[in-house]
């Protein structure tokens, strides 16, 4: 078991080998919510949102600050991916 530790701001380091687990890092978000295991009453963590696609990783230092439209991404990644495959 892994203990972390709550700085005088409320912050918490995730140790990196959860970060990779979870697939998340700098500037992602996640959700958490109560969940009852064995009667005993636990916090989840989840990523909030989970893109599937594998180049919103690349593409994460052009939209830094900015709020993403994951539909409008998509969609124009899959034109981009349909010209290609059409040349």
């Amino acid at each position: 078991m892994t203990t972390v530790k709550i700085t005088s701001k409320r912050q918490v380091v995730l140790p990196g080998v959860l970060c990779e687990e979870m697939r998340v890092g700098p500037g992602d978000r996640l959700e958490v919510e109560p969940v009852e295991v064995g009667g005993e009453r636990l916090w989840a963590l989840k990523p909030a949102c989970e893109p599937d696609l594998p180049a919103f990783g690349l593409l994460r230092k052009y939209v830094k600050g900015k709020t993403p439209d994951w539909r409008e991404t998509r969609r124009r990644l899959e034109d981009a991916w349909a010209e290609e495959g059409a040349s």
